[in-house]
């Protein structure tokens, strides 16, 4: 039975060994201050949440207006036009083995315009239509070549194409630059001006969920892709809006954060390695303006991570971590996705528990809503992690190639 009062956290954890010291950051488990977390099952008036009428229509509806008031800012849905430009193809892309497509997604408003390209790469020996895979590219562009003179282990296409998974990404220069000084100038001071009048208005995080909500428009046009399969990949910052798109958007299948840390899988209020203080700092135009109020005031919050985990309920969720990314607090991630899909196993009846200590170093747990990974090295996505998560989707998909 669902508790009907604030979770206190008293389970104990794996404690990881901080790599580094620094005074102003904690690294040190013991030093972790005593906290308590909002229930997932209790609403802001108090009233329990015990089916699933009440969670999608009471609680899920609340908790989403509380990060886009607190965190993550109003993703506008308003536009005049949205078409799709075939501007290049290949059908014979990767020796023969993919098909090859750059579609300029545009979008219109007002009467400004912006165009947004997504790369995408079809198996051409697969089941069809294919699932897909969507990365949110912050990194510098050759991570996402489309010729494959350059290839990353960063985005691996070929190995998702061989998988039998389509590869497809955006870069976010194209919705919102990921810079203080010039990240205005794309789709919000273009599209949506009136979002940055506005202490709860859209920001560079939701800028890119928005991005890859307009890339799941196109999928759903394409014969050859199986929109209702799509998973949305994001690592670092990248993370912390995929995380924040699978929430707004229920037609992604799988969210999956790689690396997310602060603002994105992690427990705000552990106040363990990056804080919300430094991340307000560092990168002001990620979050919301409320969000700043919350600067060393982390138990004020009316919310934390898990519940942006729960929002996902009852779509699938993977969270994965990197052991010498203390910095992200990989614990903190874990505690965030055991707390948070406690709505799919309890509300959604979902089987499969996750372990209560934190998993040890590769060690991957595939669950039928769930997936976690603690990969060993730095902050990072690897082709290790890229095979944990098309694993995790063969598994869900029922596809023969897992």
């Amino acid at each position: 039975m669902p508790n009907k009062s604030l979770i206190v956290l008293s389970l104990l954890f794996f404690s990881f060994s901080h790599t580094r010291a620094q005074d102003e950051f904690n690294y040190d488990e013991s030093l972790v201050p005593n906290y308590s977390l909002p229930d997932p099952f209790v609403s802001q008036q108090g009233e329990v949440v015990a089916s699933i009428q009440d969670w999608e229509h009471q609680r899920r509806v609340e908790i989403l207006r509380l990060f886009e008031d607190n965190v993550y800012g109003q993703i506008p849905g308003s536009m005049d036009e949205l078409s799709f430009n075939l501007v290049s193809e290949d059908k014979e892309a990767m020796d023969g083995n993919a098909h090859l497509k750059e579609i300029d997604i545009r979008v219109a408003r007002n009467g400004g315009s912006i165009s947004m390209r997504l790369i995408l790469f079809i198996p051409k020996n697969a089941i069809k239509p294919a699932p897909v895979f969507l990365l949110i590219n912050h990194r510098d562009p050759e991570n996402i070549d489309p010729t494959r003179k350059v290839k990353m282990g960063f985005w691996p296409a070929e190995a998702i194409v061989e998988r039998g998974f389509a590869a497809a990404t955006f870069h976010v220069k194209d919705v919102s630059d990921d810079n203080n000084d010039t990240f205005k100038e794309d789709i919000l001071q273009t599209l949506y001006p009136e979002q940055l009048e506005r202490e709860n208005g859209m920001r560079g995080l939701g800028a890119w969920a928005w991005g890859a909500m307009r890339a799941m428009d196109y999928f759903e046009t394409d014969p050859q892709i199986d929109a209702k399969k799509g998973a949305v990949v994001g690592h670092s910052r990248g993370g912390k809006a995929s995380l924040w798109t699978g929430a707004q958007d229920a037609r992604w299948a799988i969210t999956i954060s790689n690396n997310s840390g602060c603002g994105g899988a992690a427990l705000s209020r552990r106040r363990f390695g990056e804080t919300i203080r430094r991340i307000n700092t560092n990168f002001p135009y990620w979050f919301t303006d409320n969000f700043d109020q919350y600067n060393d005031q982390e138990d004020l919050l009316p919310l934390d991570q898990h519940l942006l985990i729960a929002s996902i309920a009852p779509r699938a969720v993977y969270v994965a971590s990197a052991s010498e990314d203390q910095w992200a607090d990989p614990k903190g991630e874990y505690l965030s996705l055991v707390l948070g899909t406690r709505v799919h196993r309890e509300i959604f009846q979902m089987n499969g528990n996750l372990p209560a200590d934190l998993p040890e170093v590769e060690s991957p747990i595939h669950l039928p809503y769930a997936g976690h990974h603690i990969r060993e090295g730095k902050h990072n996505l690897t082709p290790y992690d890229w095979e944990q998560y098309m694993d995790f989707a063969s598994r869900l998909y029922g596809l023969a190639n897992e």
